[in-house]
Parts: structure tokens; sequence; C-alpha cells
């Protein structure tokens, strides 16, 4: 796929966004941009420019944030030599990373502190390392820590090129290891001593905007290195507060900042003589403590980049496509190359009139019910600080917000799926609560008289306000339930399913959803009629939860939780929890969904799944081809919808329905980086339209099956030249557009 926005781990996009910035920063600190005699003279031309820059009202902060428990241990993947590496193009390139564990074989992050080499998972090391460097009081002076120069003097593009090779949470860690020498990356994870980033430099705003950063690695663990003086230090960290201002990486214009504080005594007492020299006031005394304000939010995230070559918009001025305004490019050079790509189908001259067509469903996307639905919907939606202003801070928000790394019991990591523990407590909402009173309000005396259609008919029974921010979570629950009490009589009527009262259905290749099992009990209270037993499969679900049974049932006023050790626990108790007012068993299988045995579900759900992004789609779509079951589908964006259809037409001969709005779609609009298309969660719906038994003589069924997946796409007249050239074009279109 070419776009990959809302798959993609917004942690990754910070990453890349953060080598970006801090590679082109080590480049022309080694080259010296600006031109000058020498480095005095350097100098002076870059504090001249910076004299000339308008003044910022806000007041910046220096951090120097020392590390002494998180280190580095590489992989195979990172080492030197032939290879694909950890360079920049893993994570910037055509086709980066989508998630943390992506990057397994390449880095990871041990403990520093019990001299313990025991892997810690890619979410634990982001998170510990971020909680350390935010909940660090008076900061150590640099003398603590011994420390080296992340540059190697007179090589800025070997700078440059180890800038970019680097793991998820902070930027140039590969650029130490340069100095440590190649046999120190040579073995296998665990071979070598990890790496120590000992101490980070980092210019925000006072309200947590990121400017810049400076890294300064401390070598192995244990190896003696010599520690940069405090005079070094203070010209380094001068040298970073030019380049912020000059160019700074979150929002903005270059700007000087009115006045300046620092978190160091010492360092402050050294950048007395050298700040002023910008035209920028130092605050008399330094600052003791530094912590997120109520406005803390990372604005650097609204840094985009070209779709093209991957450049942000702190380095280039970036424009949309003048035609469909969907893609952003730096320039005309990267416009023509996206425009004459081969073969013709993935090229942006194919796909320009198709994304106008999506660009105009904006309008329809935003068209929410919420209070909020103006902020949330806005293509520059700031969502750390919706959370941070509405206390939603712990629970199962921790899994929607890049600042917190959501620790909701001991040994919970995000993506590794909720400990039994948190399943027992009684009160099925209770990670949907945020800091303030209680979000969900207690349960209408009545079921509903009928099937909703819309958050705000179902609100209005919840008793929730429409101020109310659970629609974000409760989005997998509703969708589920707007998929069996609409969707599923209108296209398989001879179902039944309204009738039923035990449904089986399969979430197929589960992955955040499963991180927020608990609100699917949402789906008992909507339907108690029915006898749920929903089974998460996918390859991405912990393995240590494989085959894991639990069933909740509604006991007076909470919910009790009866485990049970496998799939087929307690077989004699199958034919009461089906007859149960009220019951939702969950299963788990972690595996692809072709490789899963047992008896064949009434309904199978995907959300979010971007066929053409995991090869295992190309199995497990023949497998649903096979059972021929009612196969729902969600995806976040009408060019998503596209991609899929071409991956079941190439994988089983195919098709799938008409995409349609998905009234229970998340309100949140997604980031997209390198795009301006409307992007949410759960944003369209459509089911797989399966291919007839050979010599059925039947018709695709049920519903039609258009040969484009959206009605109203023009067809542009270079597909139709091509076409009367080469018949056959629109099975080779669907193979070589799949990436």
């Amino acid at each position: 796929m070419e776009f990959v926005s809302g798959y993609r781990d917004e942690f990754l996009d910070f990453a890349a966004l953060l080598f970006g910035w801090f590679r082109k920063f080590a480049s022309e600190r080694g080259t010296g941009v600006g031109g000058g005699n020498g480095p005095e003279g350097r100098s002076r031309l870059m504090e001249a420019q910076v004299r000339r820059l308008p003044p910022d009202p806000a007041l910046w902060v220096l951090h120097i944030l020392p590390n002494r428990s998180v280190g580095i241990s590489l992989g195979q993947g990172a080492k030197q030599g032939p290879g694909p590496g950890l360079g920049a193009a893993r994570l910037l390139g055509d086709e980066p990373p989508l998630c943390l564990r992506d990057l397994s074989p390449y880095v990871s992050f041990v403990s520093l502190e019990d001299g313990d080499e025991e892997e810690d998972g890619e979410e634990e090391g982001t998170g510990g390392e971020e909680g350390e460097l935010e909940e660090e009081g008076e900061q150590a002076t640099t003398s603590q820590e011994p420390i080296q120069d992340t540059e190697t003097p007179g090589e800025p593009e070997d700078a440059e090129e180890e800038a970019g090779e680097d793991s998820s949470g902070g930027d140039t860690r590969e650029d130490g290891e340069e100095e440590m020498g190649p046999e120190k990356r040579r073995g296998k994870r665990g071979d070598a001593a990890p790496l120590h980033l000992a101490c980070l430099l980092l210019v925000t705003d006072e309200h947590g905007t990121i400017l810049g950063i400076d890294l300064l690695m401390g070598g192995p663990q244990g190896s003696g290195v010599r520690a940069t003086g405090a005079e070094g230090l203070a010209q380094r960290a001068y040298t970073l507060l030019c380049h912020s201002m000059v160019c700074p990486m979150g929002a903005g214009d270059p700007r000087r900042p009115r006045q300046l504080t620092v978190g160091d005594p010492q360092l402050h007492r050294e950048l007395e003589s050298l700040v002023p020299r910008l035209g920028v006031k130092l605050a008399k005394a330094p600052m003791r403590t530094w912590g997120p304000r109520p406005g803390f939010t990372f604005a650097s995230l609204r840094a985009r980049a070209c779709h093209v070559c991957h450049r942000h918009s702190f380095e280039v001025k970036l424009m949309p496509c003048p035609q469909c305004g969907a893609v952003l490019y730096c320039g005309e050079t990267c416009v023509w190359a996206d425009w004459r790509r081969r073969p013709d189908d993935v090229s942006h001259r194919f796909w320009c009139p198709r994304l106008a067509v999506f660009m105009e469903r904006a309008g329809e996307l935003a068209a929410l019910p919420f209070t909020y639905t103006a902020e949330v919907t806005s293509e520059m939606f700031n969502k750390e600080a919706f959370l941070a202003s509405r206390g939603l801070t712990r629970g199962y928000w921790t899994q929607l917000s890049m600042l917190l790394p959501g620790p909701v019991a001991p040994g919970y990591l995000p993506g590794n799926g909720p400990p039994l523990s948190l399943l027992l407590s009684g009160d099925p909402y209770q990670l949907l609560q945020g800091d303030g009173p209680p979000l969900m309000p207690p349960l209408p005396p009545d079921p509903p008289r009928g099937p909703f259609g819309s958050w705000q008919d179902y609100y209005a029974w919840r008793g929730l306000g429409l101020d109310s921010p659970l629609a974000v979570l409760l989005t997998y629950p509703l969708t589920v339930y707007y998929v069996i009490t609409h969707l599923v009589p209108q296209s398989f009527p001879e179902l039944n399913i309204q009738n039923k009262q035990s449904l089986k259905i399969h979430v197929v290749e589960a992955g955040k959803e499963f991180d927020l099992i608990m609100v699917f009990w949402e789906l008992s209270v909507l339907l108690p009629h029915v006898a749920l037993e929903l089974q998460f499969v996918g390859g991405a679900l912990p393995p240590e939860n494989d085959q894991q049974h639990f069933t909740l049932q509604r006991d007076g006023s909470g919910v009790s939780v009866r485990p049970g050790s496998g799939v087929s626990a307690h077989p004699g108790s199958g034919a009461k929890e089906k007859g149960s007012r009220r019951d939702l068993q969950i299963k788990v299988s972690a595996r692809p969904y072709h490789l899963l045995q047992g008896p064949k579900p009434d309904l199978v759900i995907g959300f979010n799944s971007g066929f053409g992004l995991k090869d295992t789609w190309l199995s497990s779509l023949p497998r649903l081809q096979s059972l021929r079951v009612p196969a729902f589908f969600t995806e976040s964006s009408e060019y998503s919808c596209v991609m899929d259809e071409q991956t079941m037409a190439g994988a089983t001969g195919g098709g799938t329905s008409p995409p349609q709005p998905n009234p229970f779609r998340s309100p949140f609009r997604l980031r997209a980086a390198d795009n301006c298309m409307p992007w949410y969660c759960n944003a369209f719906i459509f089911h797989l339209v399966y291919k007839p038994p050979q010599g059925s003589g039947i018709r695709p069924a049920p519903g039609p099956t258009p040969p484009v997946p959206a009605p109203t796409v023009p067809l542009v007249p270079a597909r139709r030249r091509r076409g009367e050239k080469r018949p056959s074009r629109g099975g080779r279109r669907r193979r070589k557009t799949v990436q």
C-alpha cells in the first residue's frame, strides 16, 4: 500500500521525525553550514541569522536529561556490512515498519541498573525511557556521567548516515556506536555490552513542543570513555539552541524566544555569557524542576513529510497535489517522480482522480453529533492535548496516547493484552474511567426498543452527554452491533441473525481492539437476549495469551469472570453458557486465521484490516472463501477499501461490497504524515463477496459486486487507453498494486 496512515504506530512516526531533524542537525553541525572562516566565523554568522528572527513570546527550556537505567542492545539486523540494517530507509522509506515489534530484530532495550540483559519489549523500553525523562527532577551535572560526542569530526556524511540508523526511542543511538568501533556491532544481541545513551539535550517551549535534540552517548556499559567538560557541553548546547531557532522541529516558523531557562545549574552558569549574543534573555536562576503542564503536547507531530523523498516540513516546503489535494510533495521533482511511476497503475497519474473523490468525503466523515466534533476532526487535531485536558490519562485511554507508557497494572504492556487480573474487578467499565467522575452511567432499566443506527441515538439511550469522549473506545463494540443488527440482515437475510440466541464471532487479525477487550462487554448490554462468543485470532497476539478462555457473566451490579484453561475448558458447561443472558465468552488464538482449527463461526469481523499490509491475508482470505461465512471488515479510509478489494480479487478471485461510511466510526481524525486524506478508525465497512464455486452456475451473491470499490470514482482516460491495448489489465493491476 502507498499510504499507511492509521496502521503505523504513532511512536514510529515520532521517531522518524526525530531522526530526520537530528540527521539534518548533525550534518550541518559537522560541515559548518553557513560558511565562515573556521568555527568562530560560522558561529558569528549563525548568531547574526538568529538575531534577525522574529521573537517568540513563549518561554523556551533547555533540558539536560541523564539516563542511568536504560541501555540499547543491537541485534544482527543492525550490524555493519551487507543486509537491510536499521538505516533511515527502514524507518522512513517505502516499506517502513508498522509497529514497534517490527524493530525487534534490530534493537531492544535492556536494564543497566541490575546488570541484567533481559530484553524488554519495545513498548516497555519506550515507555520507561520517556517516563524517566518526564519524571526527572533536579538535573544532574554533566560530571556525574561519562559522555562523549555523537559526531565524528570531519566525517559529516558518516554522522548523517549513522543518525538515521536507530530504533524507536532515541534518534541516533548508533551514532555513538561508530566511535565504539564495528566490533561492538557485529555479534548477536547480548554478545556485546549494551550501548548507553548517557544524556539527552532537549529544547522545548513552555508547552512541551519539542524544538531540537542532541544525544550524548556513554558507550557500552562499563567501558571507560572520556567525559565531555562543562565548557564543551555548553558550546554544544549553544549550537543546539541556534539550530532549534533557525530550524524548529515542532510546528511554526523560525523564531527566537524572548526568554530561555536552563534545567541544570552548571550549564546555566556556562551559558550566561553566550545566550545574550542571540538577543535572548536568560532567566536569572536555573529551573529546578520541570514536568508536563496541563496543556502539554507533542505538537512536533504536526510536522509532515514528502510522500516521495520523506523529507519533513522543517527541511523543505511541502505542497499538496494541485489537482487532488490529497498527497504532499516537496517540489516538482517529487511530483513528477510520483506521476510517472511504473507500472502505470501505481502512479499518481492513475490514482489522482480517485483520491480527489476520496477527499470529497471529508465533510461527510466529519459529520458527527458530538460537542467536540470540530476539534477532533480538524486536520491539525492535537490528540494529546485533548486527552490531557479531560484527564484521560489512565486505563484504556493510555492506548490512545503516545505520552504515556500505560502500566495499568504491573507487567502490563500495550500490545501484550490485559492480564486476567484486570478483568476480575467486577466492574467492566473500570478501564474506561478517566481522572474525574465516572464516564459510564448506570445501565438503562430497559433494553433497547430497536436497533440503533447512530451515535446520537445510542448516547441518548445510554444516558451519555454528547460531550462524552467514550465513542473513541466504544467504536469497536458498536461497530459489531451495527453489523449484527443492520448489515447482516441487509446482505445475508437468509441467516435470520436477529433471531439467534447465540452467536460465535471470529475477530480476525486482532490488534488494538484486543488491548481494549473489556469494551466488548457493551455488546451484552445491547444484545441481552444473545449469548455471545468472541474469538480473537491473529499472529500478532501475544503468545502467552494463546488458548486463553474465560466467560463474563452479569452478577448483580457487577460482572463475574469464570476463567478456563483453554478453548476446550469446561466442556460440560457449554450448553449452560450458550443459553445464559448477557454472557460473553472470550477466546484467544495467537495464530494466523488460516491455521485456526475449530467450529465454523456465524460471523467474521476484522477492524482496520489493511489486507495489503500483511502477507498472512493472502492465506486467510482463501480460508474465508472456503468457509463462506459472512465476513465484514472496517477500514480507516476509502483508499484502503480499494486496496482491500484488489487484494481479495488477487487472492481468491472474489471481491468486496461497495464500502459505506460506518455511523459508529471513531470521532478522532488520525494523523497522516504524507497526505491530507481523511482517516478515521473504523471509518468504512464492507463485506467479502465470494467467488461462486466452479460449475455452480450462480452469480456472486449476496449484494452488488461492482468492478471498482466506489461506484462514484471516475475512470481516468489513461486507464481506458491502457485497457484497449491490454484487455486483461484488470487482473494484472490488482496483483501489481498490492504491496
